[in-house]
């Protein structure tokens, strides 16, 4: 919500404010080890600054250049935002909503199409995406694998790997030679980027994923040694880790040979609980152990590299009951957040990385077997890359965990107990301040009495909810002696102290400052109220009263004013601190600052608008005047210090849609017709296969990827000659495919039909390979004697990941076998698939449908030639029939608009859509399974100020009328403000 002219109004002549919340160097042989490192303001922003800098650790945390960092990171994935322009927009947005860091997987197969080929440039351009993210000010946790899992095809394993020898994700040297090449292209870059050279933000870097196989076998050891050794002869010098697949114990400090290195491997495990689990104690107050989550490492700090923000959702939508990613951010949402992430900061896991923060999109044929096309995840930023409410408590939390560095290094205190919670009660061992989590897990809310030191507290926890409260808690040069709602940061603006508080909207704050000597007290808004007794100062407050309240705090013995802002959950996300090297800089009102500078005078703001919203800056001493975007605002000096503009930024102007219409019908399927020239098809003649699905005994092998097909649809005729003149009676077509494939056949043209692999229901959610034997009946007509050609197209989705380390991603794709009934006809086949790579979209971009080989999905195609169609369609037929239109934008050049494709229809019709928008393909429908309807059109690929392409494969099984019906554009949402975005190479025909 932005602030209203009403809201904004009262803040004339006053301050605005507001807060929320419900070792070693390289080489050395143990990290901080042998002395204190107390506590204090933890590192500046991170950048390429050409300097030199340590990276250690100890039990409680991080520790850079002698600095305690708590680590608040979110994962997002550059292969899953095919624009990189908008890259920057992510990094910019999880910089300001309170992330110091960035999680990235880098998936080997978007970067290989082929043994020794590697891509990093355009979309893939993996220098871009670091020096993006050391200019936004993150930090980078680097997780190349060689196998991620992360929902996409193969585990991130290239398509290629399946067709060749040896054991992956073991010591098979063959595997292993393959590995090699790949890290050696990947850390060749990374190794420009590390935050210890000063080149860089890369802070740490993991080897392998979850890897819970072979663990106590030498194989398993062998193998992450020669990872860990093969990481380190790259030059790669910051701290590595690995992810425990769970609270295993696995991989610790010691486990496995590193060479004779020590202290500079870290321990991780993830956690994905339910929301309806109550949440677990993995550290300070749980079970201990090497089962028992950050006790498995006691030297080094708790660490997890995932923990759940969200959770896919498979073909189906079985898991959210066909909602699809909106139910799951319902369930994991704001609350979730509190009940979890504050139950594992009070545990003392300091290293939190949030998987997903920007889920993004499985584009072309990227996701794995188990998800659709979105991979919005129910994360905080959504598919469209919008903020949504989950970012509250992130927002928040990551603010104060950079700037109050007392969180950084806390000792498990005294147990106290407040009758309806979960109290969890922590101090800071050089500073003296408390730290209590109280967590509700029943159904009602709960009011009680949390017992302190300082006082009796009254406190309100809502239902399935939690809370951070602090006491004894130094504000700049004054003590919080206790507080009834969160702290969310304190900084130093020009003359002034900062201390932000925030909590429920309506709430009572109390707020009580240990005060010796009676100061002097200035309501900045007439909600506050104070009194001062007995040495301490009481400000109370209803929150988001009129939006922010501010108190004025001078003297009593204290010569720097101390500015208190209290705050509700809205007001809170409009409030952002800077950092900058000419100090602190506090910014209210936007709906998102995305930089902040100082030069001279002037405060150099940038960011985004929805709303008309008012603008107040706090700074360094000497600043009198304001740019928003580049250009200058008008402002006025407020009684509190600040700069406040003297009228109301403009919010987003209108965005609108053309109606997708003039569109063009050409049907395909020539592969079918019995005289179609296949003589340049690949002839499947091999008889051997490193697939782990076995040849048929007096087969050939027709598993496509042993022949060079790895993504897509593949072609298949078969020719034989029948003497027998009751020839035969019916075809059995054995396929293997991942979940959803499918199966359709001809028979000297003629569709003999269409086999398709069941939706998953719960029980088979995570299956990723699916098996079937398609039987056909043989039309009378074709039994007799005579030459045939049998024609097979499969859609054969995508390849099954390898979890566990069994080379499930070799489980072949494409047809397995061909049997007849009432003859036995010796079959000669060819088969096709995709043609070569794209050689800017990649290899996951295209499949070998007609259309693709031929370029129909590209802009410039002449397709004058099409019938003109109208929408809807009711067409039945079995194969492909392809539709283009080109539709043009022309959306302001200073508004972001996020922009996605509806696809509507009966869900009885059984058909599914490749979309292609400018060449690029942006996922799958399928109507009669769903869950997805809506397609991200990410910008860059779409032009938002030109002409645009959009072509849709269709495929129908010929049992229903097939579509398209209701095809049209949607608004995702909108900003004044963005990035400037590039236009992503859309190479045509």
């Amino acid at each position: 919500m932005e602030l209203s002219r009403r809201t904004f109004s009262t803040l004339a002549g006053t301050a605005v404010l507001g807060f929320a919340l419900g070792g070693g160097s390289a080489g050395t042989s143990d990290a901080y080890a042998s002395h204190v490192v107390p506590t204090g303001p933890a590192p500046g922003p991170p950048g390429a600054d050409g300097l030199r800098h340590t990276v250690g650790h100890d039990r409680y945390s991080l520790i850079v250049d002698g600095r305690r960092l708590v680590l608040w990171s979110g994962e997002m994935h550059p292969f899953r935002l095919p624009s990189p322009s908008l890259w920057r927009d992510v990094l910019q947005k999880m910089r300001a909503f309170g992330y110091n860091a960035v999680s990235v997987y880098v998936s080997w197969n978007y970067h290989s199409a082929a043994p020794g080929q590697y891509d990093f440039t355009g979309v893939r351009d993996l220098d871009l995406f670091l020096r993006t993210a050391a200019e936004t000010g993150l930090y980078v946790v680097l997780r190349p694998g060689p196998y991620i899992n992360a929902e996409i095809d193969g585990g991130g394993f290239p398509g290629w790997l399946t067709a060749t020898a040896g054991t992956a994700r073991t010591a098979d040297p063959t595997y292993l030679s393959h590995a090699d090449e790949w890290l050696t292209a990947v850390n060749g870059i990374v190794s420009r980027h590390l935050f210890t050279r000063g080149t860089g933000t890369v802070l740490l870097y993991q080897i392998e994923n979850e890897y819970d196989s072979h663990v106590t076998e030498p194989a398993g050891r062998a193998y992450m040694s020669h990872l860990y050794r093969k990481v380190r002869a790259d030059g790669i010098d910051v701290p590595l880790f690995h992810n425990d697949k769970g609270r295993n114990g696995y991989w610790t400090p010691g486990s496995f040979d590193t060479g004779g290195e020590k202290g500079r491997w870290l321990y991780g495990f993830d956690g994905y609980p339910s929301p309806s689990q109550v949440p677990s104690d993995w550290g300070h107050f749980g079970a201990g152990g090497a089962r028992g989550g950050a006790t498995a490492s006691p030297r080094t700090p708790g660490f997890v590299p995932e923990f759940g923000g969200g959770w896919f959702d498979p073909w189906g939508g079985s898991w959210f009951q066909g909602k699809g990613y909106a139910e799951s951010r319902r369930t994991r949402d704001a609350a979730y957040e509190r009940r979890f992430y504050l139950t594992n900061l009070a545990n003392g896991l300091t290293l939190h990385n949030v998987y997903m923060t920007f889920g993004g999109t499985s584009w072309g044929w990227l996701p794995a077997p188990v998800v659709y096309t979105s991979y919005d995840y129910g994360a905080t930023f959504d598919e469209g890359r919008n903020p949504t409410a989950k970012l509250v408590p992130m927002h928040q939390l990551g603010h104060l965990l950079q700037r109050v560095p007392d969180l950084a290094k806390l000792d498990r205190a005294a147990d106290v107990r407040v009758e309806g919670l979960k109290v969890y009660h922590l101090t800071n061992p050089d500073t003296g301040s408390h730290v209590y989590v109280l967590r509700n897990d029943g159904t009602a809310e709960v009011s009680s009495t949390l017992p302190t030191a300082a006082a009796d507290v009254e406190v309100t926890v809502p239902a399935r909810d939690a809370r951070l409260l602090v006491t004894e808690l130094a504000l700049g040069k004054r003590k919080l002696k206790y507080a009834t709602v969160s702290p969310m940061l304190t900084l130093t603006a020009g003359r002034s102290e900062i201390a932000l508080f925030a909590g429920r909207h309506g709430e009572m704050a109390h707020v009580a400052l240990d005060c010796p000597a009676e100061p002097v007290v200035t309501r900045l808004d007439a909600e506050a109220a104070w009194a001062y007794d007995s040495g301490r100062l009481h400000v109370t407050a209803p929150l988001g009263v009129g939006g922010l309240t501010r108190v004025l705090v001078e003297g009593g013995g204290i010569d720097t004013p101390l500015l208190l802002f209290l705050a509700d959950e809205t007001t809170s996300v409009r409030l952002w601190p800077v950092e900058t090297p000419s100090g602190s800089v506090l910014v209210y009102g936007p709906a998102l600052v995305r930089s902040a500078a100082v030069h001279g005078t002037t405060v150099r703001l940038t960011g985004d608008t929805v709303g008309e919203t008012g603008l107040e800056v706090w700074g360094p001493r000497g600043i009198d005047s304001v740019e928003w975007n580049g250009r200058p605002v008008a402002t006025i000096v407020t009684n509190s210090g600040s700069l406040r503009a003297s009228v109301l930024l403009p919010g987003v102007t209108p965005v609108t849609l053309p109606a997708l219409d003039g569109w063009r019908r050409r049907t395909e399927n020539p592969e079918s017709a019995p005289g179609f020239d296949d003589s340049a098809w690949t002839v499947a003649d091999r008889t051997s296969s490193f697939s782990t699905t076995p040849v048929p005994a007096g087969q050939p092998v027709l598993f496509a990827d042993d022949y060079g097909f790895h993504y897509g649809d593949v072609w298949y005729r078969g020719r034989f000659t029948t003497d027998d003149k009751s020839g035969v009676e019916s075809v059995s077509l054995a396929y293997s495919t991942g979940t959803q494939g499918l199966l359709m056949a001809w028979l000297d043209g003629r569709p003999l039909g269409t086999h398709r692999m069941p939706v998953p229901d719960n029980s088979t959610v995570r299956q990723g390979t699916w098996t079937a034997t398609a039987v056909f009946p043989v039309p009378k007509k074709l039994r007799g004697a005579g030459d045939r050609v049998l024609s097979v197209l499969v859609r054969r989705m995508q390849h099954d990941q390898d979890g566990k380390a069994l080379d499930t991603h070799k489980a072949a794709r494409g047809l397995t076998a061909v049997t007849f009934k009432g003859a036995s006809p010796k079959v000669s086949w060819r088969l096709q698939g995709e043609a070569s790579a794209d050689p800017v979209r990649g290899p996951q971009n295209n499949g070998g449908l007609y259309g693709e080989r031929e370029g129909w999905h590209l802009p410039g195609y002449a397709d004058g030639g099409w019938d003109p169609v109208e929408l809807p369609r009711a067409d039945r037929g079995q194969g492909v029939t392809w539709y283009r239109t080109e539709f043009g934008l022309t959306v302001d050049s200073g508004v972001d608009a996020s922009i996605g494709l509806v696809l509507d229809d009966d869900p009885a019709r059984a058909y599914r859509v490749q979309i292609f928008l400018n060449g690029w393909n942006m996922g799958q429908y399928v109507n009669d399974v769903g869950p997805q309807h809506t397609f991200v059109l990410p910008n860059g690929i779409l032009r938002t100020r030109g002409a645009n392409t959009l072509a849709l494969a269709v495929l129908s099984d010929g049992t229903t009328p097939a579509g398209p019906k209701d095809v049209r554009l949607t608004l995702l949402g909108s900003a004044a403000g963005g990035v400037r975005v590039d236009p992503v190479a859309s190479p045509g025909r």
